[in-house]
């Protein structure tokens, strides 16, 4: 190509480029001037969902969790085995009878017996009520 093509070519693309960059700041302006409000409302509705955010972590104090310590005695003293500990804290990973049989390697019917047994030495009705008093008694996480 020779040099004044090149030349040519080079102030045709700087002059479509301010063109083209005209004509965006032109939209721009023409954008700012109709939306101007929703763009103010916007504006302040992110500055206060920011304010927001920023205020709530600061009120929030977050403690760090303790490590569990699994209350030995109440384990003892309700005569809960080893697996019927697995199986209450299979429950409140919220697993089915099923789960915590395949997980187990025990059959559904073995795992509605430790239920069974763990609604009596707990002294409730169902699962929920279970996982509540073994969380009181920091028999589970």
């Amino acid at each position: 190509m020779p040099r004044s093509m090149a030349q040519m070519v080079v102030v045709y693309a700087l002059a479509l480029a301010a063109t083209g960059f005209a004509l965006e700041w032109l939209q721009y302006k023409y954008f700012t001037k109709v939306y101007s409000i929703e763009i103010y409302v916007v504006a302040i509705a992110l500055g206060f969902a920011a304010l927001g955010i920023w205020i709530g972590n600061r009120l929030t104090v977050q403690k760090p969790r303790a490590p569990f310590d699994r209350n030995v005695a109440a384990l003892q003293s309700l005569g809960i085995s080893e697996r019927e500990l697995e199986v209450l804290e299979a429950l409140a990973g919220g697993q089915s009878n099923k789960e915590i049989a395949r997980t187990l390697a025990i059959s559904p019917n073995t795992v509605k017996t430790h239920i069974a047994r763990l609604y009596a030495k707990l002294q409730v009705s169902g699962r929920v009520r279970a996982i509540e008093e073994a969380r009181s008694l920091h028999l589970i996480p």
